[in-house]
């Protein structure tokens, strides 16, 4: 038996980043471990250069999600179109000018972003190793009274409730997301199962598939790298 986190992402508005495909910023039905590890580096406090305390977070989760409310998939086009005097804001603190030749500034800059309107879904995961810092406990602390304020997928998607909803011993991380359907507040009834994702090496379970995904981050170059093996299926809430 393991200690696993659960984390509650309910929100009007949330996004798990998937593959940039030129102007279309698609999205995925399940959070990635580099989004979860961002989010925990956030609560926690770190910086973003700290690119070995990101990797190191990464490398210990061990997650899995399920989809509570699956809401609906909307699109955004967003265009702007900017000068060669426009300046912006960064996350670095310093002021990010423009560059270019005039032509630069002749077109719009055009792009469509993909989010989930009314989801909601179901996080659990847990460290290995979990002797090292941070620990879990350090993570519920820091989620509980984050040092910065906390988002899903974008920094306007910000949580409806809190993250943090409690943890469960469970031996596996599907095991776990079953555990954690029971202790969701104002849970919509789920009579019939819901779509879940886990690690691959803990087994496919009745109709689950194996599937590859590309969703770690190589956080010192800034991209996304790597290949994990997941199973995706449903799960049911426990017998009471």
């Amino acid at each position: 038996m393991a200690r696993h986190l659960l984390l509650d992402l309910d929100a009007p508005l949330m996004s798990f980043g998937g593959e940039m495909v030129d102007a279309y910023g698609v999205v995925r039905d399940f959070p990635a471990v580099s989004m979860v590890a961002g989010l925990l580096a956030n609560a926690l406090g770190w910086e973003r250069y700290e690119a070995e305390r990101h990797a190191g977070l990464q490398t210990r989760l061990v997650l899995g999600s399920a989809r509570i409310a699956e809401g609906r998939r909307v699109r955004d086009f967003q265009t702007a179109q900017l000068g060669s005097s426009d300046r912006g804001w960064t996350t670095r603190g310093r002021i990010e000018g423009r560059a270019g030749g005039a032509a630069t500034y002749q077109s719009p800059h055009i792009r469509y972003r993909d989010m989930d309107a009314d989801a909601r879904v179901l996080v659990a995961l847990r460290l290995d190793p979990a002797g090292e810092d941070p620990t879990l406990d350090d993570c519920a602390a820091a989620l509980d009274r984050p040092e910065r304020p906390l988002f899903i997928g974008r920094k306007p998607f910000l949580p409806a409730r809190p993250l943090h909803l409690g943890s469960v011993e469970a031996e596996t991380v599907r095991a776990a997301l079953t555990a954690g359907l029971a202790l969701l507040p104002q849970a919509p009834r789920m009579d019939a199962p819901v779509r879940a994702q886990w690690p691959r090496a803990e087994g496919l379970s009745g109709n689950a598939v194996e599937e590859e995904i590309t969703d770690e981050r190589h956080w010192p170059a800034g991209v996304h790298a790597g290949l994990r093996r997941v199973a995706v299926g449903t799960i049911a809430r426990a017998a009471a």
